[in-house]
């Protein structure tokens, strides 16, 4: 027997209702020690937020540094054949001028005679030969090739030099900042090591809410698949930005399909990929590269691509920025995205009221 689509909308909604109501018990008043010690949970806690919120700022700086770096690289790669380019040129050229000057010092040419006597390099030479009597038309052209190869192996020579002390800049840069990162996450830990225990409870509780708001995604997901399936063909369609914002994106569904894919992926600051796992701009690149979309590796990159959308007209699939564009995650609907927040953490689903709703920047949509 068939379900009719709203009996059907009504059925998956009826079950995301019940997925995401809270499952704690009556709550009872806890011992003295025990709340003094919940108590000192949270200050730690709140030091480890603040690390966090800082940290997210070096290692965006790290990343920017590394793309740098790597367009660097790829400029001096470009330079170093143009250069061996720029040299066989002059050597042709030169070539041509030494058969031009064997060829009018057996035609016995005296000025050329006293031209190569008195110099004592080849610009001389060169010189000398443009200010002769003699000089044809063929022999300016040969000057002026071997004038322009030598004016081009000095360019790319000067700009290789300037790259290289540019690429220490940025690798010292980029070392700074890593130690910076380092030491860091060593203090992070010595913060959580001091609170183990009430760690390894809030770690259960989080996934259990995990789990709960992973059903509920994916819940919602399929009520989003099942409402497009039975609009299509009827004339109503994803829509238009009306009040200023842009129409909706193709990419929506796909790209909040493929982020659910990583869910549970170990944080990795300066990872793009599942195998190392991702910081929360390298996941994103990650996920939005899965469907044919090349976003820039930073999240103030990022921030510049597509259109902007205001919070009130968020659609899955948006890209949501927060923390002085030092963190950014994907849009999934029902005021929740997923992202990939910190070392000790894994891509998982978060709410953007709470924690993330003061530190809000704005939302990006890829159309």
């Amino acid at each position: 027997m068939s379900i009719k689509p709203n009996l059907r909308h009504f059925l998956v909604l009826a079950l995301l209702a019940l997925v995401v109501l809270p499952l704690a018990g009556p709550a009872t008043p806890a011992p003295p020690e025990i709340e003094a010690k919940e108590a000192e949970a949270r200050q730690v806690l709140a030091q480890i937020h603040e690390l966090d919120s800082n940290l997210e700022h070096v290692i965006e700086a790290y990343n920017a540094a590394e793309v740098q770096l790597d367009k660097i690289i790829a400029a001096q790669e470009l330079n170093e054949k143009r250069l061996e380019i720029a040299r066989s040129n002059l050597g042709s050229a030169q070539n041509t001028l030494e058969t031009r000057l064997v060829e009018l010092y057996q035609n016995g040419s005296p000025d050329l005679v006293e031209i190569l006597l008195g110099s004592s390099s080849l610009d001389e030479i060169l010189d000398g030969i443009e200010t002769a009597s003699r000089v044809t038309e063929q022999d300016t052209q040969i000057l002026a090739e071997v004038r322009k190869f030598q004016a081009e192996i000095k360019e790319r020579e000067a700009e290789l030099e300037a790259a290289r002390e540019k690429q220490e800049q940025v690798v010292a840069e980029r070392a700074a900042k890593r130690e910076e990162i380092e030491d860091t996450l060593a203090q992070r830990e010595q913060l959580l090591a001091s609170i183990k225990d009430q760690i390894a409870e809030l770690k259960e509780a989080e996934r259990r809410r995990q789990a709960r708001l992973e059903a509920a995604a994916e819940a919602r997901l399929e009520a989003q698949q099942a409402a497009a399936s039975s609009s299509s063909g009827g004339g109503g369609g994803g829509g238009g930005g009306g009040g200023g914002n842009p129409p909706a994106s193709q990419y929506g569904g796909g790209v909040v399909g493929i982020a659910m894919q990583y869910l549970g992926t170990p944080y990795q600051w300066g990872g793009s990929s599942p195998s190392t796992g991702f910081d929360c701009s390298g996941f994103v690149y990650y996920v939005f590269s899965r469907v044919g979309v090349s976003l820039p590796r930073t999240v103030s990159a990022q921030y510049a691509v597509g259109a902007p959308v205001s919070r009130s007209a968020l659609q899955p699939g948006d890209i949501v920025f927060f923390n002085g564009l030092g963190h950014d995650g994907i849009y999934i609907g029902g005021n929740q995205f997923i992202h990939s927040p910190h070392t000790g953490d894994v891509v998982k689903i978060s709410s953007i009221t709470g924690y993330y709703s003061s530190g809000f920047v704005g939302a990006r949509r890829v159309l």
